[in-house]
């Protein structure tokens, strides 16, 4: 049951650290407990102009005789009561209401993780890196509006909206009302372009977690973007599978389906360069100081690193195995410990450095389905590509059978230990690893990734002689398709010729 306070000031702290009023008058505070959080909303004439929920990750304390101050992730808000007595009994129902609060996400999280994971993206620097991933951002919007009857006149929910860029998707897809939930400050800046956009009567920003508040009706549609590196990095897909509580039966989930695709691949100079970096403890005088007991201990951490950057597909030695997950059936608790078999047939020989991961996710409308893929064969995107070595490669022959698993763990850190085993049958060659997904090493340089050594299968150098005679090779050494003179190769670059000293 709600509780309301009248004659109440609400201000916000700036960043300029001064406390900014709302209104000039007082207005009502409604409290209530919704779900697994307290809500408090404050209205001038009905109309609400702000509101935040309360749980256990809330900080509040009282600030001089009649005031009391909540600061949740960046955002600080003062509530100023017209008197000590009202100020106290707000106290009262607020105690009465947090008590016994229980969150499903506290309860999985490290409470200093979610800091730092709200904190991270509050940032409109981290939101744009998002948005300016055109693959990613234009195959959502392709998604939706492919698939106009999920949208048309329907009630859509957004969870870990961020900036709101799939609400507004939602919206020119049709929706009827979209209720877009956010954790973080990025609400604020949602809230924002809601209002500048002229979307407050379609799009309603709800801030708090979608483990912890509550939304008035049942939605017809979910749409997210929960992806993490290796897709389940963040733990954020348990979340999106928790909005389900208000899904209609028959409604639908934006993205519906995601496959999870893992590889043997062959890199040796990946391999060295893990090893090389711990080299460094291997000095046994580094200012008069022997290191070297460190190195073993040094190597371990390195590779227990996965490392995000992009291949070319043909590092990959066999088929890659695919580990799917349906969103519209699956329970977040079949994403705690996820262990995948793995069985390849190998079309290559060579040494097996360990396993290459990427991800797919389907949109599997009512009209079409669109899919969105951060496979090495397809345009980068910001998720990359993550590998996971071993310590001890596999040699194996072109046609032998590569068994083995993978093992994902979930963790308090919002991540992901991860266990892989690779072994050829009826043979002694086993090895194996144990990853931390929360501390990938960032390789990516932005150059593009070479082929493996050995994949010429002609001469490269007859090759680029054959091209030059059929005139499909423009340059060589400064000269072009036999041209030796400096006219005719300023010529073909389509350079003025001015002021040419003979020589």
């Amino acid at each position: 049951m709600a509780s309301t306070f009248d004659n109440v000031q609400v201000a916000v702290l700036t960043e300029n650290y001064n406390f900014k009023f709302l209104t000039d008058h007082p207005v009502v505070l409604d409290v209530s407990h919704q779900g697994d959080c307290v809500m408090m909303q404050f209205f001038k004439d009905k109309a609400p102009i702000h509101m935040f929920s309360v749980n256990n990750d809330t900080e509040h304390a009282r600030m001089g005789a009649q005031s009391i101050i909540f600061t949740r992730d960046k955002d600080t808000t003062l509530v100023r009561f017209s008197s000590v007595h009202n100020m106290k009994q707000f106290q009262f129902r607020l105690n009465e209401l947090t008590d016994g609060l229980k969150s499903v996400f506290s309860d999985r999280t490290d409470s200093a993780s979610a800091v730092q994971y709200f904190q991270f993206y509050g940032y409109l620097s981290q939101q744009q890196n998002m948005m300016q991933d055109y693959i990613r951002t234009s195959t959502y919007q392709r998604a939706m509006l492919a698939n106009l009857i999920d949208f048309h006149d329907k009630v859509v929910l957004d969870v870990g909206a961020g900036s709101g860029i799939l609400s507004f998707f939602a919206v020119q897809a049709g929706a009827r009302k979209v209720y877009a939930i956010e954790a973080s400050s990025m609400a604020t800046h949602c809230q924002t372009l809601v209002a500048q956009n002229k979307m407050s009567d379609k799009i309603v920003v709800v801030p708090g977690k979608v483990e912890d508040v509550e939304i008035p009706e049942a939605v017809d549609t979910i749409i997210s973007e929960p992806m993490g590196y290796m897709l389940f990095n963040e733990r954020m897909l348990e979340t999106f599978l928790h909005a389900k509580k208000w899904l209609k039966p028959g409604g639908k989930m934006f993205p519906t389906q995601g496959d999870l695709h893992i590889a043997p691949f062959t890199d040796e100079a990946l391999y060295l360069e893990q090893f090389s970096k711990a080299n460094f403890w291997y000095q046994q005088s580094f200012h008069g100081i022997d290191l070297a007991s460190l190195r073993s201990a040094a190597v371990k951490e390195y590779f227990t690193q996965p490392i995000v950057d992009t291949f070319d597909v043909r590092i990959c030695l066999a088929k890659s195995v695919k580990h799917t997950v349906d969103f519209q059936t699956a329970d977040e608790t079949d994403l705690h410990n996820i262990e995948i078999p793995l069985t390849f047939s190998m079309h290559e020989s060579g040494l097996v450095h360990g396993l290459a991961f990427w991800f797919d996710v389907a949109f599997l409308g009512s009209i079409e389905s669109v899919w969105l893929s951060t496979a090495p064969t397809e345009t980068l995107t910001h998720w990359y590509q993550v590998r996971c070595l071993v310590e001890t490669p596999v040699l194996v022959k072109q046609g032998q059978t590569l068994t083995g698993k993978c093992v994902l763990r979930c963790n308090k850190r919002q991540s992901y230990d991860v266990d892989i085993e690779l072994n050829i049958p009826g043979t002694t060659s086993k090895s194996t690893n144990t990853l931390d997904l929360k501390n990938p090493f960032f390789r990516y340089t932005g150059q593009t990734p070479q082929p493996p050594p050995g994949t010429n299968t002609t001469s490269p150098t007859d090759a680029y002689w054959n091209n030059m005679a059929t005139g499909q090779t423009a340059y060589m050494n400064g000269l072009v398709n036999g041209d030796n003179s400096a006219v005719q190769l300023i010529n073909h670059q389509g350079v003025v010729q001015q002021n040419l000293v003979p020589v």
